[in-house]
């Protein structure tokens, strides 16, 4: 076999799991996730972890890695989610690597990237501590101090990245811009081939969106974020995730529930459209875009068209 990872990504919702475990079936494969969220056990309806039914009996890796109560870095993602790459090969099998989390999937495919960056989260929950205390404007304007172009393209309430981008200036004394570009040019550790599948009309991509958050709610979302919150486990990372966070606000009662559901579906868009720009400009991955009534079998046709040539 040759040893080629092969790389299923794109924006929430677009069809990814499906084409991963379909692409699994045909060439003998097994799926490594490269989803920052899907990593936590507690965290499962919101996250669109794909569950039995999804997979197929297709072996999925990467899901269900810690808990909430744990912190967890890129270079941890690194290290495990190759070791799990490793393992497939060992069993004859083809590794596919599929998610929305471009981040993961470099630091996988080029290796040994964000290693300086891990002082097993010491940092990372110093900043946490301080987004809740400071407020989100004044770390944003923090980070303009230290790194004005990141600072320049997140949004104020993008904590995640702004953490992230604070974190590895404190830990590095190097914008991530920087460290970014770096990363890029050191050749890669894994051969691959990208797979991008997105509706070729992005009203489409949406209006998948808003019916997923709708049957996420319909399987017991609330009920999911209801039992975490009274677990006390929807703090740091976990309660920044999509619909968690929004339904936090209907629980604690600054919304009502349809507010809530609709800022989901409009924060599920806004990251698809994140998604889109950081996935567009990367000049390995080849689209498959189809249109709202493609079958599965059509893309999966497409797809595979594509690793033949």
């Amino acid at each position: 076999m040759k040893k080629e990872i092969i790389v299923v990504c794109g924006p929430t919702a677009s069809g990814k799991t499906a084409l991963s475990v379909e692409l699994a079936k045909r060439l003998n494969g097994e799926v490594v996730s490269a989803d920052s969220m899907q990593i936590y056990k507690e965290l499962n309806i919101g996250t669109a972890k794909p569950d039995a039914a999804e997979r197929q009996g297709i072996p999925h890796h990467m899901l269900d890695v810690v808990s909430v109560r744990e912190s967890y870095s890129v270079s941890r993602y690194e290290r495990e989610a190759a070791a799990c790459v490793e393992a497939v090969w060992a069993r004859g099998r083809q590794p596919i690597v599929c998610g929305g989390t471009g981040l993961y999937i470099n630091a996988l495919i080029h290796g040994a990237g964000f290693s300086v960056c891990d002082d097993s989260g010491r940092t990372r929950a110093d900043l946490e501590a301080e987004w809740d205390s400071r407020g989100a404007a004044a770390m944003k304007e923090e980070l303009a101090l230290v790194d004005p172009e990141s600072a320049a393209r997140l949004h104020e309430n993008d904590r995640k990245r702004i953490l992230r981008a604070l974190e590895v200036y404190r830990l590095t004394g190097r914008t991530i811009t920087a460290h970014n570009a770096e990363t890029q040019t050191r050749p890669p550790r894994y051969a691959s081939r990208f797979l991008g599948i997105c509706p070729a009309d992005r009203a489409v991509l949406y209006e998948r969106i808003d019916r997923r958050v709708l049957d996420m709610m319909a399987r017991g979302l609330l009920e999911e974020v209801t039992a975490l919150e009274e677990q006390g486990l929807l703090t740091g990372t976990a309660a920044q995730a999509i619909g968690y966070k929004e339904l936090l606000g209907f629980l604690h009662g600054s919304c009502t529930l349809e507010e809530s559901v609709a800022q989901i579906q409009q924060k599920s868009r806004n990251y698809a459209k994140r998604q889109l720009t950081w996935f567009r400009r990367d000049a390995r991955v080849q689209w498959i875009e189809y249109e709202k009534n493609s079958s599965l079998d059509r893309i999966v046709e497409k797809a595979t068209n594509f690793l033949s040539v």
